[in-house]
């Protein structure tokens, strides 16, 4: 199952995820900046002053939405979370799972727990899935980690 489940993230990973440029030797933090893809996730992380924390050692597991899944948050949501750092930071921190967890150590109905210290729900079934959201582009390495990208912005009880 987790095979064909790969063989389908990649297929899709070919037409939808965001195109990397070669990520060897860069920690989360630097692969997510240079990838326009993720420039809203990247001013949350600095807003959220975590910027620091993501470049640490780690490891760290970062489910990373795109622009396009920010941008599907009701109008005003962006703007009222980057006001409001707290709250901000306990939506990212739900983004992060502490070690890295790659795909194929991935199984239907797991729960990880999140650095803010609540649980998501992985499926595993014709897509993978993160409390709902979809995972379009799974393993991208990092020196401390490895990311993840999602297409919803996942959001804490």
């Amino acid at each position: 199952m987790i095979k064909s489940t790969l063989s389908t993230l990649a297929v899709v990973a070919a037409f939808a995820a965001p195109a990397f440029a070669d990520s060897h030797g860069q920690d989360i933090v630097d692969i997510a900046a240079g990838n326009e893809a993720f420039s809203t996730l990247v001013a949350a992380v600095t807003a959220a002053g975590l910027v620091d924390t993501l470049k640490g050692d780690g490891p760290f597991t970062v489910f990373a939405p795109t622009d396009e899944a920010f941008a599907a948050l009701p109008e005003g949501t962006l703007d009222a979370l980057l006001a409001d750092i707290p709250t901000l930071t306990a939506i990212l921190t739900y983004h992060v799972v502490p070690g890295a967890v790659m795909s194929g150590d991935l199984e239907d109905g797991m729960m990880a727990e999140t650095v803010n210290g609540q649980s998501v729900t992985i499926g595993v079934g014709d897509t993978v899935t993160v409390d709902g959201a979809t995972v379009i582009q799974a393993d991208i390495e990092a020196t401390n980690g490895v990311i993840h990208v999602i297409d919803t912005v996942i959001l804490p009880e």
